[in-house]
């Protein structure tokens, strides 16, 4: 019995709980230059009145319209945030609608057709500093999905399933040569071959960045209308 009452404070030491902390979030907007600045979870939970909130502040900045954002995918942010050490995010893209995240995939090079943005389960952001840590934490987490654009300096985390991607855009450096040749853009915005390669400028890249995803647009199109 003596053995059994000594082990008995262990035991209660082992079960019991500390209550849990506050978890806070310090945002901005890149679109609409809003912030947020806050507790969105305490010890009960998600706070309701605040999840609304940050619905609002997540929302479609083409359209306006919002949706019930994953508290998964704010929960998801909190950590990486913390196992780096940093205390704000800036937010570049949040929920989509799918007229919006189609237009998107219109122009934009590396739009998934069907984006967890969709379904609000899904953030796209940069940090102060400390991105590639980040980057690196969150997919040793494995809670999703971890898109990782060092060029255009953001990543993408979403909580759909687990899966990993590096979408590097200086990349299409290389990727855009013809035999010794490198690919330019005329006045048209047609795509011709030019003279000898060297590094592409930031509007080179981004111009056939655009041509490309609006020509991989139109022929998924084409090849769905050609489908029986």
């Amino acid at each position: 019995m003596t053995g059994f009452a000594a082990a008995l404070p262990s035991v209660a030491h082992a079960v019991a709980r500390p209550p849990l902390a506050l978890r806070r979030l310090r945002l901005v907007n890149c679109h609409t230059g809003e912030t947020f600045d806050g507790a969105y979870r305490n010890d009960q939970g998600p706070i309701q009145r605040v999840i609304d909130e940050l619905c609002v502040f997540l929302r479609d900045h083409h359209s306006g319209e919002k949706t019930q954002i994953d508290v998964g995918v704010i929960d998801f942010l909190a950590d990486v945030l913390d196992s780096v050490g940093e205390t704000r995010a800036t937010i570049l893209s949040a929920y989509r609608t799918a007229e919006t995240n189609a237009m998107l995939a219109r122009t934009m090079f590396g739009v998934a057709e069907h984006s967890q943005h969709i379904v609000g389960r899904a953030l796209d952001l940069r940090l102060e500093s400390k991105l590639a840590d980040a980057m690196t934490k969150a997919r040793a987490m494995q809670r999703g999905g971890v898109g990782w654009y060092p060029h255009s300096g953001f990543i993408h985390i979403d909580t759909g399933p687990v899966r990993n991607w590096t979408l590097d855009e200086r990349g299409l450096d290389g990727l855009l040569v013809f035999d010794g040749r490198r690919f330019k853009i005329d006045g048209r915005g047609q795509v011709l071959i030019g003279g000898p390669w060297q590094p592409l400028s930031i509007t080179e890249r981004l111009g056939l960045q655009h041509q490309l995803a609006r020509a991989e647009f139109l022929a998924r199109t084409r090849t769905l209308r050609l489908s029986p």
